[in-house]
């Protein structure tokens, strides 16, 4: 669906001056580049996929109908084309490990990357998750901690304009209230609080990014109830926001130009040029003074592990060797069923409750635990129509049984770094330039296990509470990533030890600065944006400290 190129878009060639190089337009990439090219310098931003909706609309943002066409093709029966155009040779992979990682079923290649298709729950992680080794023997700590990432999770909360209350008794300190108010309790939340007050269990409302009312970006959330895959009323933040500031600020973002590999200089110590393939396979090189390289957890140390050089044999900035190590994601444990009563689920297509009464771990018998009271569970009347074998009345008789009547608890579980996890290449198979796909080797250890089941546990003893007729449950055996890529190219002030240090500059490149979730040298179990979001501005910051 996406629009072929127009005049306007089909100048690829490099630009002949640079301040910066930013690889990826994802929440990352576009935060860098609008702040950097807000401050005056010259940015270039070069994305693997294409720009969304209409080429010629240049205030970045994926057109209206666009996402319109991609809510209905969600909707629509009988088609099944993938939401956002993933897959391909593009998008090949493996999948070597012991668990199964089906990659390709939740990310996004185009300009604004994930947040296209994200939920936008947007979290601060804890004090503890960045001393999680001096707290609990596990893991390892951050080389910085809450303090110094405090400012810019209050600068990223504004420019996500999230909404939320300070009404958590779990999260760690603010001053600044949140943006926007937060959105109200759905009516299935209503419905659990009585029992998680019968049982003990504390719940409060969720950070949200997207617009509980108006702002000059957007108009406010309409419910539509697609947030994911797709928010066709741009209520719900995506990086095409910032993407768009860039650009208003002279910066040029360059679309369908995947990035091949990374060149040095002789000496190896800093990147001379990114060498990207425009759509007619033609190579070009972007040269500038700083490089960002901010394509996620995996296509990072993807793109890292295939700059190898003579310098550096085992990939670009791989000195240590853990360029692709310590891959961790957040691990799903649920539980649902029915009630004797209308629920009203499908209403709103986001969490507006949960519970991080379980997240600090007490020692290290567990992990992280971020509790979720979900607004989506059992089928929309679409999905029972569809699976109907009647028609007229009877068929709106079988939609009033099988829907309105479930309900449903979710959980984060966080995964602990494991040097065996990993992001690593596939030489047997290749893209669509013919550069080995990444395989990820991934598995599930057995307190991560222990950690789930201790989540369905909870979400038994509420649902029972409530009189749920339990009829589901994800669990240890049976559980699946959130995808949330994190950790590949761990941050630490030992370069043997670590890739970046605490500016997210590579220890072995001096202009080299990679931002986003791979540098999480623990996880939590808060959904990642936030953090990644003020990780970037933190970058943003330092890179132009250097220029």
């Amino acid at each position: 669906m996406s629009a072929p190129d127009s005049a306007a878009d089909r100048d690829r060639a490099p630009s002949p001056r640079a301040d910066v190089c930013v690889v990826g337009a994802g929440p990352a990439g576009s935060l860098v580049a609008a702040h950097l090219a807000t401050a005056g310098y010259d940015v270039v931003v070069l994305d693997a996929g294409p720009r969304f909706g209409d080429p010629t609309d240049r205030g970045g943002r994926a057109d209206r109908a666009d996402r319109t066409d991609r809510m209905e093709r969600h909707l629509r029966p009988g088609d099944d084309r993938p939401i956002w155009d993933t897959g391909g040779d593009r998008d090949a992979y493996t999948a070597s490990g012991e668990r199964d990682y089906p990659l390709d079923a939740a990310r996004v290649k185009g300009v604004g990357g994930s947040t296209l298709h994200w939920q936008a729950m947007v979290m601060r992680l804890h004090e503890q998750d960045f001393e999680l080794a001096s707290a609990t023997g596990m893991g390892t700590d951050w080389p910085l901690d809450y303090d110094d990432l405090r400012p810019y999770y209050a600068r990223a909360e504004e420019e996500l304009s999230v909404a939320g209350a300070s009404d958590n008794p779990f999260a760690p300190p603010r001053e600044e209230p949140h943006p926007l108010p937060a959105f109200p309790p759905s009516y299935s939340d209503s419905l659990f609080a009585e029992a998680c007050e019968s049982v003990g269990l504390a719940t409060h409302s969720v950070p949200n990014a997207r617009n509980s009312e108006p702002t000059e970006e957007a108009g406010a959330c309409v419910g539509y109830g697609t947030c994911k895959p797709v928010c066709p009323s741009g209520a719900k933040y995506d990086a095409t926001r910032h993407v768009a500031v860039a650009e208003a600020n002279g910066a040029r973002v360059l679309d369908r130009v995947p990035v091949q590999r990374l060149d040095h200089d002789d000496a190896g110590d800093r990147v001379t040029a990114a060498v990207y393939a425009t759509p007619d396979g033609t190579e070009h090189r972007q040269e500038a003074r700083e490089f960002v390289v901010a394509a996620g957890g995996v296509e990072t140390p993807r793109l890292l592990l295939l700059s190898e050089s003579e310098t550096y044999p085992d990939g670009l900035a791989n000195s240590s060797g853990l360029v692709g190590r310590y891959f961790m994601d957040h691990l799903f444990a649920g539980m649902g069923g029915t009630l004797d009563e209308p629920t009203r689920q499908k209403h709103v297509g986001f969490n507006t409750t949960e519970s991080h009464q379980f997240y600090d771990r007490p020692d290290d018998s567990r992990t992280a635990i971020k509790l979720e009271f979900l607004n989506y569970a059992g089928p929309a009347p679409s999905d029972v129509a569809l699976s109907a074998n009647t028609f007229g009345d009877d068929l709106l008789e079988e939609i009033r049984g099988a829907y309105g009547t479930h309900v449903a608890m979710g959980a984060l579980v966080e995964q602990l770094p494991r040097r065996e996890n990993r992001i690593r290449l596939d030489p047997s198979r290749t893209d669509d330039h013919g550069n080995p796909v990444p395989d990820v080797v991934w598995s599930l250890d057995a307190k991560t296990r222990a950690t789930i089941e201790r989540a369905n546990e909870i979400q038994r003893e509420v649902l029972t509470e409530m009189g749920v007729d339990v009829d589901w449950t994800v669990g240890p055996d049976n559980t699946g990533p959130a995808y949330h890529h994190m950790g590949t190219t761990r941050m630490g002030t030992d370069p043997a030890e670590s890739v970046v240090d605490p500016q997210l500059r590579t220890h072995d490149l001096a202009n080299l600065t990679l931002a986003g979730s791979s540098v999480f040298v623990t996880g939590g179990a808060m959904n990642p944006t936030l953090t990644i979001a003020a990780l970037s501005l933190k970058a943003a910051d330092h890179v132009a400290e250097r220029l």
